[in-house]
């Protein structure tokens, strides 16, 4: 036996050319997360901006009593949005309230239809 130390394993060639460093691997990914998540940020901003159906029933509600106010015939450019059902409910509303049978919380009063009809000579 010896003292002497076992050899040294070889050493694998060194490239010819130097790696790249990460960085230039990760930026595309990087610039992808960037661009997603201010897309992301944008649609939500968007959404939220936007007004809600209620929003749309209500406008459409009040150019209806103004339209009557006015004399005005057709559909007001509010209510474009407006589902057809619900738009022939809110025209409907805003013609029985327009003839006074409509009581204190909007809803349709039998008696004051009556009460009107009887009045008339």
């Amino acid at each position: 036996m010896t003292n002497n130390p076992p050899p040294m394993p070889d050493t694998p060639p060194l490239p010819a050319h130097a790696p790249k460093p990460a960085t230039r691997r990760r930026l595309p990914l990087i610039i992808a997360a960037v661009v997603a998540v201010a897309l992301a940020i944008g649609g939500t901003v968007y959404w939220m901006t936007r007004p809600s159906y209620d929003d749309i029933v209500k406008g459409c509600q009040k150019a209806l009593a103004a339209q009557a106010k006015a004399g005005g015939k057709g559909k007001p450019s509010a209510c474009d949005d407006v589902k057809k059902d619900d738009y022939d409910a809110l025209a409907l509303n805003a013609a029985l309230g327009d003839l006074g049978w409509l009581d204190d919380d909007g809803n349709f009063d039998k008696n004051k239809m009556l009460e009107s009809t009887l009045d008339q000579p």
